[in-house]
């Protein structure tokens, strides 16, 4: 297991080779919520698409942190689906969509039929430009309307952001058709002054993590890392009960494919047992779909569910691909596992000399009383290795440096 290299795309294409040329670089433009005020009289609609609580995140406290972000993208390896940290990996989860945006995640994939990337402009303007003030004597077909348009931005700006500012795609207009049928599917900023100073705090603040730390303070900066947020009593109080039953939370357990139109994506939470509360052991390859990530959904109309059918059937058989976790008191790396992560992981992107310690890599007492645990049984699938992909920037680089990382 884990014979193959972590980095099978240094020298390809990845921020992290950049680093040294661009310590500053940060991400900017990223999709916003567009000001559009939440009528008291749409909220009906937003709670029979199973949407309202992401609208009270949109509108009371979901912010963007783009430093961070632009930290941990640095972190993201594609190869294992997961962020690299010095003393382990973690990744978005399924657990960490339903406790947080309070979405249904066992469903229909999101997907369909995508042609050209035209989006719906009326004079110049965002389609929601014209639905910024719901009038006082509106019909309730004119309010239905302001819902749909209100769903359609939350969907292309809080759960499906890209970089193409402020439009949106005419794909949702099917999803949008039928609120009843929405739970089928399963799933203002802070100032911008001293981002590209505050990417290098963070940066700095992620490499001096240890195997024992659970928080950590950087300049003017401070976390708290929780490996398991979700365990806490005040949190399951105010959860929807629902959420815990094992009918939906087996599928936080789940190493399936994650699907968004051409968007493949892999949930390989067999990479981060401890964020589920077991022990986590070497773990095994990870699934090389390049050949998806290359793929972007442009060049002509196409039936995902059938050009995609593999992954698709493989979403529809996703209870046969939950894992069995043993959880412990404890949860944590084993010592074996850290033995190895040290040897193979990429730990840090700072430059050396921001350090004021030698980057210790000793292995704590507890991860040796935790013991090891056994890899679980996952369902198999193949490579889809993008080598002409690989190839053609290979003889490129690693963006315009050239340099592995």
């Amino acid at each position: 297991m884990a014979g193959r290299t972590l980095y099978r795309l240094n020298g390809v294409a990845h921020i992290a080779g950049s680093i040294g040329d661009e310590p500053t670089r940060c991400i900017y433009s990223v999709r916003r919520q567009q000001n559009m005020p939440l009528h008291d009289r749409i909220i009906p609609y937003l709670e029979r698409a199973g949407l309202y609580h992401l609208a009270r995140l949109n509108s009371e406290w979901f912010w963007l942190d783009e430093p961070l972000v632009s930290a941990f993208v640095e972190r993201w390896r594609p190869e294992t689906h997961t962020f690299h940290l010095p003393f382990r990996e973690c990744t978005v989860t399924l657990q960490d969509v339903a406790f947080q945006l309070g979405l249904p995640v066992d469903g229909e994939a999101v997907s369909g039929c995508l042609g050209e990337f035209e989006t719906y402009m009326e004079g110049g303007r965002p389609a929601w430009k014209w639905f910024t003030v719901l009038p006082a004597d509106a019909s309730e077909e004119t309010v239905c309307i302001y819902a749909r348009a209100y769903i359609m931005m939350l969907l292309s700006t809080q759960l499906f952001g890209d970089k193409s500012a402020n439009r949106v795609h005419i794909r949702w207009l099917p999803f949008v058709a039928n609120l009843d049928d929405m739970g089928r599917w399963s799933a203002y900023l802070p100032p911008n002054d001293g981002k590209e100073q505050r990417v290098i705090r963070y940066r700095l603040a992620l490499d001096r993590l240890t195997a024992r730390d659970l928080s950590f303070i950087a300049v003017r900066v401070s976390f708290l890392i929780v490996w398991e947020p979700y365990s806490a009593l005040d949190v399951l109080a105010v959860v929807h009960p629902e959420i815990l039953t094992e009918e939906h939370s087996r599928l936080w357990r789940a190493v399936t494919s994650l699907i968004y139109f051409a968007v493949i994506e892999w949930h390989q939470v067999d990479r981060v047992v401890p964020q589920l509360g077991g022990v986590q052991h070497i773990p095994e390859d990870g699934l090389n779909v390049d050949w998806l990530y290359a793929k972007d959904g442009r060049g002509g109309d196409r039936w995902f569910p059938h050009y995609y059918q593999v992954w698709h059937l493989h979403w529809g058989n996703r209870l046969d691909a939950v894992i069995s976790i043993d959880r412990v008191a404890d949860p944590g790396p084993s010592a074996n596992y850290l033995d190895w992560w040290f040897r193979e992981a990429q730990q840090f992107l700072s430059p050396g000399a921001a350090f004021a310690d030698p980057r210790g890599t000793q292995i704590p007492p507890e991860a040796f009383q935790r013991g090891s645990s056994q890899v679980p049984r996952r369902s198999q699938l193949p490579d889809m290795p993008d080598n002409r992909r690989v190839e053609r920037r290979r003889r490129v680089g690693t963006r315009d440096t050239g340099r592995e990382w």
